[in-house]
């Protein structure tokens, strides 16, 4: 048996390409806790996950003083063993954002080294669904941008092949919002989805009514509208209107999401694998998503979830959101509005370990073994 006698870890803070806003936030930097996993046979698994301009500095601690130190000596092949160990270390401050970021970091390394091993891509060895995946675009939909301004990023990203388009909410009226999208839509026509995110900041009647008079243009979803953990007020906006609700970005563990299907205030499962805690508690959410109809979505992270929407039968959308380009030699495939998972065996990101040292956080690397 093969173990781990190496842990390394480091960080990267990545400046978005584009200005991004949303109703509550602004992603004002992309920090990138990088994990690498050392066995006794000589394979090699790197990990990753991100944050949007806060808490990598104690996502890398707890990595470095309480779950690397567990790490050394195990199997890495016993995946589902290695995560539940660290689950139950991190017990007391789970589930949350920074304890999933740290233990996806962990878990992506985990099947990063797996797939090499196995000498097969990841979407095959987590199920090999399919060959394609739909991709839709949200740099073009910030909340900054004028209406002008969507349009011509809509115009754009249709000409370019994708098959949808992301729009932001969160201006102070339901005019202003439904102007913005109505001017989208009439511009486009109606081959291309559309799809709106409040990211949170709306109360119900507040989305209530955007739902109300958004209702005419034909949504793919609309994501977040409520406080994440007010599951109770997205099943009776989900009874309300017809336009499908997306939730999972905010979420952070597989109960979590049951509690939403189970009470039906989803319809679209956006589960993003560094903050549900890495590829196997991903595969967990699709396949219960799979298991009540439902269409997988996931959020961000699109140079790892291509892999993952492959995978599974209900891989519905990969979002086009780079995030890696500057550390990065590859990039994902897209061919006519389809994103093709990488073929190369491990996650298919293949890594600039030369633009990770120039931009690493602290100028080291910690190094458990």
């Amino acid at each position: 048996m093969a173990a781990i006698e190496r842990v390394e870890i480091s960080m990267v803070d990545l400046a978005p390409k584009v200005v991004r806003t949303d109703a509550i936030q602004a992603f004002v930097s992309q920090e990138t806790p990088i994990l690498r996993l050392f066995d006794t046979d000589g394979a090699i698994g790197t990990g990753y996950s991100y944050t949007i301009g806060t808490g990598g500095s104690s996502v890398v601690q707890l990595l470095h003083d309480h779950l690397a130190p567990v790490l050394v000596g195990r199997d890495a092949d016993m995946v589902e063993d290695v995560w539940r160990t660290l689950l139950f270390k991190t017990h007391a401050t789970w589930p949350g954002a920074v304890t999933s970021l740290a233990l996806a970091a962990v878990d992506t390394a985990l099947w990063d080294l797996r797939c090499r091993r196995a000498e097969l891509p990841l979407y095959v060895l987590a199920g090999g669904a399919q060959e394609k995946v739909p991709v839709y675009t949200t740099e073009g939909g910030w909340l900054q941008l004028a209406p002008e301004e969507l349009v011509e990023g809509a115009l754009e990203a249709k000409e370019r092949g994708f098959k949808g388009v992301k729009l932001k909410l969160g201006k102070p009226s339901v005019a202003e919002d439904a102007a913005r999208v109505t001017a989208v839509r009439e511009a486009v026509g109606p081959s291309l989805e559309l799809m709106v995110d409040a990211n949170q900041g709306l109360t119900l009647d507040q989305a209530l009514r955007r739902a109300h008079a958004l209702r005419e243009l034909d949504l793919a979803w609309l994501e977040e509208p409520l406080p994440a953990d007010d599951v109770a007020g997205h099943a009776r906006l989900a009874a309300a209107t017809t336009i499908p609700l997306a939730v999972g970005e905010s979420l952070y563990s597989p109960g979590q999401f049951r509690e939403y299907l189970v009470q039906g205030g989803c319809s679209v499962v956006q589960v993003d694998a560094a903050r549900i805690g890495g590829i196997t508690p991903w595969l967990k959410v699709a396949h219960l998503a799979e298991a009540f109809g439902l269409p997988v979505a996931p959020h961000f992270l699109m140079e790892l979830h291509v892999s993952l929407a492959a995978a599974v039968p209900n891989g519905r959308w990969v979002e086009h959101i780079p995030q890696l380009d500057e550390i990065a030699l590859s990039g994902v495939a897209i061919h006519e509005g389809f994103a093709l998972p990488p073929e190369e065996p491990g996650l298919g990101i293949e890594w600039n370990w030369d633009a990770i040292e120039e931009r690493r956080v602290g100028g080291t690397t910690l190094v458990v073994d």
